[in-house]
């Protein structure tokens, strides 16, 4: 059995705020975890923007929640992912109270994001030491988690440069609501046609992306339960060509992600790897938005 997360305010409300950022050659520029555990309702909004240089910090606090304690340097990816900033975008939001105008000012410029979509060529960024870090990462979930079948297929596909995979990071809080994100996802696609247009190195054969669950065992006669962080994120799990699946049981994402795991029973954290052929990412999309507007 699985459920959409609907309601966790203790798991993962914790916006970000990288106007504190110093300088980011510093050694203590390492992003820190900040967390809300409050339970006061604010009517909001959500708005796209393109990526910008101050949305570093965010960016990286995002990449974190996702690899928690593995030895992946989302710094530097966050350096990736701004550098090529005409693809993707970052999430903010706005108060719904009737004056747009100033509120969407003050929120622009004080770069407080709530997500990030964008997509990274792991294949032609391969020597960069966060994707190689990445790769790496891969390969030693697949070899311990997954069948002989299954790590043959990725090391395969990681292995063959003349088929380039595309990492999706579709990163975002979950109060941020899901058609939100899939329209975002519909934009990512047009922008990378259009760079793969331009001559740019955005011709994938593959798309990989990393989803985040909690699972609650199956115990006194009550079927397993899975928790997908995001509501869109069960029906991709479905239409992967290959996944891997892996638990996180020691790296507690406590302190980043409010006082949900401070709960005796709370549920430990899951990852999953998604595989998907590219030439279905927007049939995908699609049908997920089609989905998503039936169960509203």
């Amino acid at each position: 059995m699985s459920k959409n997360i609907n309601n966790l305010n203790e798991m993962e409300e914790d916006p970000v705020d990288n106007s504190k950022k110093s300088s980011r050659n510093s050694e203590s520029d390492q992003p820190q975890a900040l967390a809300y555990t409050g339970n006061h309702e604010v009517r909001t909004d959500f708005k796209p923007r393109v990526i910008l240089d101050r949305d570093w910090y965010a960016i990286c606090h995002l990449l974190q929640r996702l690899f928690m304690k593995a030895h992946i340097n989302c710094m530097q990816m966050a350096d990736l992912i701004i550098m090529q900033n005409f693809l993707g975008s970052v999430i903010y939001q706005c108060e719904s109270d009737g004056i747009e105008s100033d509120i969407d000012d003050d929120i622009y410029e004080g770069g407080i994001i709530y997500g990030v979509i964008t997509v990274l060529n792991i294949t032609a960024k391969k020597d960069m030491p966060c994707v190689q870090q990445l790769r790496s990462f891969i390969i030693e979930s697949a070899e311990k988690y997954a069948s002989d079948d299954i790590i043959k297929k990725f090391v395969d596909i990681l292995d063959d440069t003349s088929r380039p995979i595309a990492y999706l990071i579709n990163e975002r809080l979950i109060h941020v609501p899901a058609e939100f994100s899939i329209g975002l996802l519909e934009n990512l696609q047009i922008e990378t046609d259009v760079a793969k247009k331009n001559g740019m190195k955005f011709d994938f054969a593959y798309y990989l992306t990393i989803i985040k669950l909690y699972r609650r065992e199956a115990r006194d006669g009550k079927p397993k339960e899975d928790f997908y962080s995001s509501a869109e994120e069960e029906f991709l799990a479905r239409k992967a060509i290959n996944s891997i699946e892996y638990s996180m049981p020691d790296d507690s994402d406590k302190g980043i992600s409010g006082d949900w795991l401070e709960v005796e029973d709370a549920p430990p954290p899951y990852r999953k790897m998604l595989l998907f052929e590219a030439s279905q990412m927007s049939n995908i999309i699609m049908e997920l938005r089609q989905q998503i507007q039936e169960n509203k």
